[in-house]
């Protein structure tokens, strides 16, 4: 019981921090459902992240759609090739192993991009970089078929790609990285789903899907505008490392 508690407490603290920018979390919560004392079997643990990521990122899409800053013309490049590969990872036979080989070394990459993240107030400028969609599906093909596979929405790493190359303002990316982690999560679960529901208990999972509902929503709504989210997200950068390395040194 111990335990439940504080994973509701990290989920929604987790929810709260990565809906200011349009992400869902999904990286933190495989962090924490991986760790040996939680005793969580691997389908429960992708299938549990991609549930509150869809939670999470939901509200945040329509708030960002409501806002002005969501336009189907700007996301349907990326959508068209990662859904199909997303599907294909949740599908894909992974054994448990391999999966946390695989959980361990982008936990690892993910601090990284977590810690470079920008600032809200960073103006897009062009770059040699051209946009391009057949770049756009490349990208969402390559990440869509990680993200299946792992059991995230793809969003940390579309997002810091799309700011590198200044394609578009911060706000505008983390209103497509909501709407690229919803829509690859969903495809995702598809996936694993079609091999098989994974046997989770409602008692396990209702209560986190509340806590990141509640922590989203009220992330959603303050984003960088009432407060900046980098320092906790650098320090949650530090936990994600420290686990990703932990589950390496369990599984190499």
């Amino acid at each position: 019981m111990a335990d439940q508690v504080i994973l509701i407490i990290c989920f929604f603290i987790i929810a709260l921090v990565y809906s200011s920018v349009g992400f869902g979390g999904g990286s933190s919560y495989l962090a924490l459902l991986a760790l040996s004392i939680f005793s969580v079997a691997f389908p429960v643990i992708r299938s549990t992240a991609l549930f509150c990521n869809i939670i999470v990122v939901t509200g945040g899409a329509i708030i960002f759609y409501k806002e002005g800053k969501l336009h189907f013309k700007d996301v349907w490049p990326y959508l068209i090739s990662s859904v199909p590969a997303a599907y294909i990872g949740g599908l894909w036979p992974i054994k448990e192993h391999t999966f946390f080989v695989l959980l361990g070394f982008t936990l690892i990459l993910v601090p990284f991009l977590l810690w470079f993240q920008p600032e809200e107030n960073v103006v897009a400028s062009k770059t040699a970089i051209p946009e391009r969609n057949s770049i756009k599906a490349l990208l969402g093909f390559c990440i869509g078929l990680l993200s299946g596979l792992v059991g995230i929405g793809g969003g940390i790493f579309l997002s810091p790609v799309l700011h590198f190359f200044r394609w578009s303002d911060a706000k505008k990316i983390s209103a497509l990285a909501s709407v690229f982690i919803l829509v690859n999560s969903i495809s995702g679960l598809a996936g694993q789903f079609y091999r098989g529901v994974p046997e989770m208990k409602l008692s396990f999972l209702l209560p986190l899907l509340a806590a990141v509902f509640v922590g989203g929503q009220i992330g959603s709504r303050l984003g960088a505008r009432k407060f900046n989210p980098i320092y906790i997200k650098r320090i949650t950068a530090l936990l994600i490392l420290i686990a990703g390395l932990n589950i390496l040194k369990d599984h190499l």
